[in-house]
C-alpha cells in the first residue's frame, strides 16, 4: 500500500476542507503527485493554511459547479485518481441554504463524472459521501450499504442524490471504459485542525479556549466518531484495491467499531477529561432543526473486502485532536504533529499489508 501512491496523479477535490487537507497530506507523505480543486478557504484560521497544505503540490482555487474550469485541469494534468471531497457539509447549512447545497453537492458530483467520461484518463475513482444518506429509521443496529437511501435534511439528502448519480454513471458509462468507481459513506470524523461550525470537538475546543462551559445541544444522540485518518486510509485503500481489482468497486461504510459508537455527551467528557483544567459541559438544547438521534454504520463489508479496519479507539482519537490543538495555541508548528500521526497511524493500518 505505502508505495502504490507513489510518483500517480491524484486529484483530491475539496482539497481546502478538513478531511481535503489531511488527505493532501497523507498522500504527498505516500509520495503521490498531488492535486487539489476547491473554492478558497473563506477563513485565515483553517487547516489548509496552517498545515502548510499547498507546498509541494499543485492548488488550483474553483468551484465545483464550474465544469468548464475543472475540465481544464483534466485536460491538462489527466489525473489518474480522483478523490471527490468536494461538498457542503454541514446539516444546518442545508437548512438555510438548500439550493446551494444541492448544486454543489449533486451538480458537483455530475460536473466531476462527466469530466472523467471525457478525459478517460482516470482508471479509479472514489466519490464520498456520509453515513447519512440512509433511510434513518432511528434503529440501535448499524446501517448495511444494501440498505435503502434518503436522508431527511437537504445535506443528507443531496448526499444520497450523489450516490445515485454515481451509481447511474458507473453503470450507463463507466462500465464500457473500464473505469472503477466506488462510493464511501464515513461516519463523523474529528481529528487536529477542524474549526468548523456546529461540530462538537471545535464547538468543545472554542470553549476550552475561553475557559467556559461547553454547550452540547443533543447530548444522547448517538454518532460514528472516529478520527480523520481512519476514512482517509480506508479510501487510500479502495482507491488501490479497485484500481487492482474491478469486482471490488461498490459501495462501503467506513467507520468504527461498536464500543465507539458513543453519544455527543460520552464524547464531551472524554474531551473535558483529556483537556484537564476543570472544563466541564451542559446539556442546552437549542431548539434547533431535526438531526437523527441514533445513527450506526456495520463496516463488515469494507473489512471483509478491503482488509480496512479501524485503529484508534475514541480514546486515542481525542486524545490525538487535543494534541494536535494544543500544540497550535502555544504557537508550534503542527504539520510535524500531523506527519508524527500519520506514520504512527501507517504504521499500524498498514504493517502487514505493505
Amino acid at each position: 500500500m505505502i508505495d502504490f501512491y507513489k510518483n500517480k496523479k491524484v486529484l483530491v477535490t475539496g482539497h481546502t476542507g478538513f478531511k481535503g487537507a489531511w488527505l493532501c497530506i497523507l498522500l504527498k507523505k505516500l509520495g503521490a503527485e498531488a492535486i487539489g480543486y476547491s473554492l478558497p478557504p473563506i477563513e485565515e484560521e483553517c487547516l489548509f493554511y496552517i498545515g502548510e497544505v499547498e507546498k509541494g503540490m499543485l492548488s488550483v482555487f474553483g468551484d465545483i459547479r464550474e465544469r468548464g474550469k475543472l475540465e481544464e485541469i483534466f485536460a491538462k494534468e489527466q489525473p489518474e485518481i480522483v478523490f471527490h471531497l468536494a461538498a457542503q457539509p454541514l446539516v444546518r447549512e442545508s437548512y438555510m441554504n438548500p439550493v446551494y447545497t444541492y448544486e454543489t453537492n449533486v451538480m458537483g458530483t455530475v460536473n466531476i463524472l462527466e469530466c472523467v467520461r471525457k478525459y478517460k484518463c482516470v482508471k479509479s475513482l472514489l466519490n464520498i459521501t456520509t453515513d447519512k444518506v440512509y433511510e434513518n429509521k432511528e434503529w440501535e443496529w448499524g446501517y448495511r450499504e444494501n440498505e435503502p437511501l434518503d436522508g431527511y435534511d437537504p445535506y443528507s439528502n443531496s448526499k444520497s442524490c450523489s450516490e445515485l448519480v454515481t451509481h447511474s454513471y458507473q453503470r450507463s458509462f463507466f462500465e464500457q471504459l473500464n473505469i472503477r468507481i466506488s462510493t464511501a459513506r464515513a461516519g463523523n470524523v474529528i481529528g487536529g485542525g477542524d474549526f468548523a461550525k456546529d461540530r462538537i470537538i471545535p464547538d468543545c475546543i472554542r470553549a476550552a479556549i475561553k475557559k467556559e462551559k461547553i454547550i452540547i445541544r443533543n447530548p444522547f444522540a448517538v454518532r460514528p466518531f472516529q478520527h480523520v485518518l481512519e476514512p482517509l486510509t480506508a479510501y487510500l485503500m479502495i482507491g488501490k484495491k479497485q484500481w487492482e481489482d474491478k469486482s471490488l468497486q461498490g459501495c462501503y461504510n467506513v467507520g468504527p467499531d461498536d464500543r465507539d459508537c458513543v453519544t455527543a455527551g460520552r464524547l464531551a467528557q472524554l474531551f473535558c477529561q483529556q483537556w484537564g483544567e476543570g472544563l466541564s459541559w451542559i446539556n442546552k438544547h437549542d431548539k434547533g432543526p431535526h438531526e437523527a438521534a441514533f445513527l450506526k454504520l456495520d463496516c463488515s463489508k469494507i473489512k471483509a473486502r478491503i482488509g480496512w479496519h479501524p485503529v484508534w479507539s475514541i480514546e486515542d482519537a481525542v486524545e490525538k485532536s487535543i494534541q494536535w490543538t494544543k500544540a497550535y495555541y502555544q504557537k508550534e508548528k503542527v504539520l510535524p504533529i500531523m506527519t508524527g500521526q500519520i506514520e504512527e497511524y501507517i504504521d499500524k493500518q498498514w504493517k502487514q499489508d505493505s
